[in-house]
């Protein structure tokens, strides 16, 4: 394997085309009884001269990649929240939240315009994967401490009040990716009006 891949290398490419030199040299006999330190000598000049190995760039998961682990880590999501008890306000708004991000993340043309979005991506992700379940969590802990010191502002509406935000955010999300399918509507009907102008 690294023998292989030495043999592929550029190192081995220039000194092999030094050494070649070498060879031309000796054949016109100017290297001599010397000719194999002449040959050895540029091979190991042209393999020290060549450039460095690029590494391989890493093999990221595009976008669709991403959409589809998301989608299952959504699902996990979804199980633990359907175990947790919250009260009705935020059980309420963690079901319109969980309602769009069921409507964004579902196959179609919102995930298609996603796929080109790789912020889109990282906002749904960060939702799903970090916010949604932190807030939850920190809501569940939160109000077992409550109970024993009563008196404090109640940790449900701090819940509510971040689902709100998280409700906003997804619905921008929406919106952003409604107008870019309105744009390219509207840019399609301008290229066709204007190849019907052509004719």
């Amino acid at each position: 394997m690294a023998i292989s891949r030495y043999l592929e290398s550029r190192k081995n490419i220039a000194g092999s085309a030094c050494g070649l030199v070498g060879v031309a040299l000796t054949l016109a006999g100017v290297a001599g009884p010397y000719w194999p330190v002449v040959v050895a000598g540029l091979y190991g000049a042209g393999a020290l001269v060549a450039p460095p190995e690029r590494p391989a760039l890493p093999d990221f998961p595009d976008a669709s990649a991403q959409l589809d682990a998301l989608r299952g880590d959504f699902e996990k999501l979804c199980g633990y929240l359907t175990e947790v008890e919250l009260p009705p306000a935020a059980a309420g708004r963690l079901t319109e939240l969980t309602d769009l991000l069921t409507a964004l993340l579902d196959p179609g043309w919102a995930t298609e315009l996603l796929a080109q979005d790789p912020e889109g991506v990282h906002t749904l992700s960060r939702v799903v994967r970090q916010d949604v379940p932190e807030a939850v969590d920190t809501f569940v802990r939160t109000r077992w401490w409550t109970r024993l010191a009563p008196g404090q502002e109640a940790p449900e509406r701090h819940l509510e009040r971040q689902l709100t935000l998280l409700q906003e955010e997804a619905e921008r999300l929406a919106g952003a990716l409604r107008e870019t399918e309105a744009r390219r509507q509207e840019s399609h009907t301008r290229y066709l009006e204007d190849r019907g102008r052509a004719n």
